[in-house]
């Protein structure tokens, strides 16, 4: 059937299929889609869901939990990179957030080796300490990136080296175990029969959503992104936004930490947080936000979380061979990253309207 004889309500659904197929949520979809179906044949327990003393348990339920760190680093990651910028620090601002957090509660054991008790400080105090020293790395990264003009890859690259070494310093080179039973409500709690992390991850997506899609700032941040110089010239304030779009990303990181910590009841300076900033970059890459900055998708950054968490529990659960996990990762990772690519799509696109003509 030729366009011309094709009938109205033919052509906007082909329209609404083809808009659909360039949407930025499309393909993280289908592949999430795709690896919980691949578990739904290859693994029959994959979608067990069993409930003790109240509290939801199963494959479903770990992969959310595990993912939350991640989840929120990457959201935060995804402001960095609108604004055209990286950070590829987090992972060592993460191991700090830990450090600092589990240093300041130690906690210890009863005289009889039973429950932990009584902490050494306050755990407001912790946890405030703790996000603080994270937004004040995150700050340090957007000062020298902002008002120094120091390339972001060259700026977070210091921090990435130097705060692993921090890390190692507040811990001492070990790992600091902890002993102070409401601090894992964190990372190992449950509410309404959910992981507490969970909730954690909601009211920060929640934040974010409000802030960059019902006021102009998300505008600001793509208009930053797209062109610095032309949004300084248009009266955005450039490198405020930069430097606060860094700050938020280090409390992101600082907030993954005290999960992480709380989950493991421990702080390792040395690897926690290693590689994180890794899979949080292609969280937010795989979500559909471009590197190149501009238009960026906080929903999409959390599916791509959710897809790495999938994907790594998928392949564990098959049984393949440690050695050959990382080449699968990088398979379908890089497949994703192609039906990303703006030029795939649109020969996707144009695919279409050719058989339409036809």
């Amino acid at each position: 059937m030729s366009a011309a004889t094709k009938s109205p309500e033919a052509s906007r659904a082909s329209e609404s299929l083809r808009a659909l197929v360039r949407g930025r949520l499309f393909w993280p979809l289908v592949t999430l889609a795709l690896l919980l179906s691949f578990n739904l044949v290859f693994n029959t327990h994959f979608f067990s869901i069993t409930v003790r003393d109240g509290h939801l348990y199963g494959s479903l339920i770990d992969i959310l939990n595990r993912a939350a760190p991640l989840m929120i680093v990457a959201m935060g990651l995804t402001l960095v990179i609108a604004t055209h910028g990286i950070d590829i620090s987090v992972g060592a601002v993460v191991a700090i957030s830990g450090a600092v957090a589990a240093t300041l509660i130690g906690g210890q054991l009863t005289p009889g080796g039973g429950a932990p008790e009584a902490a050494g400080h306050p755990m407001p105090l912790v946890i405030i300490a703790a996000l603080g020293v994270a937004m004040a790395l995150g700050m340090w990264n957007g000062a020298l990136i902002s008002f120094f003009g120091m390339q972001p890859i060259i700026a977070t690259l210091i921090l990435l080296v130097a705060g692993r070494g921090v890390a190692q310093l507040i811990t001492g080179g070990q790992i600091i175990t902890i002993y102070h039973t409401p601090y894992f409500f964190i990372g190992n709690g449950f509410f309404a029969g959910l992981p507490f992390s969970l909730f954690i991850v909601t009211a920060v997506l929640l934040f974010l959503l409000v802030l960059t899609r019902r006021t102009a700032l998300g505008l600001f941040i793509e208009a930053v992104g797209l062109n610095p110089v032309a949004a300084r010239f248009a009266g955005v304030r450039a490198r405020a936004i930069t430097f606060w779009a860094y700050a938020f990303c280090g409390l992101c990181a600082g907030i993954a930490g005290l999960i992480i910590s709380s989950n493991v009841k421990s702080a390792d300076g040395n690897n926690a947080g290693l590689l994180f900033e890794l899979d949080a970059i292609l969280a937010v890459v795989l979500g559909g936000t471009s590197l190149n900055g501009g238009r960026f998708t906080l929903v999409g950054s959390v599916l791509g979380a959710l897809i790495i968490q999938t994907l790594t529990t998928t392949i564990y659960s098959v049984g393949v061979p440690p050695e050959v996990t990382l080449v699968v990762k990088a398979a379908v990772v890089f497949l994703v990253s192609i039906l990303q690519s703006d030029r795939v799509r649109d020969r996707i696109t144009s695919m279409g309207k050719l058989g339409e003509a036809l």
